[in-house]
């Protein structure tokens, strides 16, 4: 047993930095972003502290995702619960897909869930509810939410989303147009792509170029004449095969 008062040092919503210690003694216990260092919990990041009970974490204040409601998603299962799954939303907090909103169709209580999603999967989903304690609920019984199968996932800073999507989605249009790619952009900074290999590696600068120089006006303009100057280097380069 430690003879050190436990004591906080923090309040939920402090700006901290790395190696600051957050709490002494051994009642508190180290969460996301958080470790311990023989009696103390320290600050592995800079971040924004969250009190839980004697939980610390820390919300990443470099462009974190928060769950917001409404927002679709893509998620990697990361547990097989009795009532239905766990979810990585990239984020401080998961989320729990329940038996009920994972299927339009019937699945019995005490079915092989990994059948369904098994450890590792990717899905596309709604979020539903998120409450002030950010326990999160996913639904996938809402347009366009769906298992990912096949393709590639890459992650992108989640404060480039709107403009990744465009007003109205116009700029992913533009790339899906231009590459022939499937593509669908989570809310949480989690893009999926799928297409011919060549087409998926534009997909995917054309992306890279937008995160890195979003902010620069007359964008849809850059990118547009960005795409067509690589699909006529392509082109020649079959053509020269």
């Amino acid at each position: 047993m430690s003879d050190v008062t436990s004591v906080l040092k923090v309040q939920s919503r402090d700006v901290v930095v790395p190696g600051e210690v957050l709490a002494v003694g051994m009642d508190y216990l180290p969460s996301f972003g958080t470790y311990r260092s023989r009696e103390t919990i320290r600050a592995a990041r800079l971040g924004l502290v969250t009190v839980e009970g004697k939980v610390l974490k820390l919300i990443p204040l470099s462009g974190a995702y928060l769950p917001k409601r409404g927002d679709m998603i893509i998620a990697k299962v990361i547990d097989i619960l009795m009532s239905g799954w766990r979810v990585d939303t990239n984020s401080p907090y998961s989320a729990v897909l329940q038996l009920k909103d994972a299927s339009s169709g019937y699945i019995e209580k005490g079915a092989d869930l990994t059948k369904y999603f098994a450890l590792g999967d990717y899905v596309s989903a709604i979020i539903t509810n998120v409450t002030s304690q950010k326990l999160v609920d996913v639904s996938m019984r809402e347009p366009g939410a769906r298992k990912i199968i096949g393709g590639r996932i890459i992650e992108v800073s989640t404060n480039k989303v709107p403009r990744i999507i465009g007003k109205q989605g116009s700029m992913v249009s533009l790339i899906k147009e231009a590459t022939g790619c499937k593509i669908t952009v989570g809310q949480n900074g989690l893009v999926w792509l799928e297409g011919h290999p060549l087409m998926e590696n534009l997909a995917v600068e054309t992306i890279r170029k937008i995160e890195k120089e979003g902010h620069i006006s007359g964008m849809t303009d850059k990118i547009k004449a960005f795409l067509d100057s690589r699909l006529k280097e392509t082109k020649h380069f079959d053509e020269e095969q």
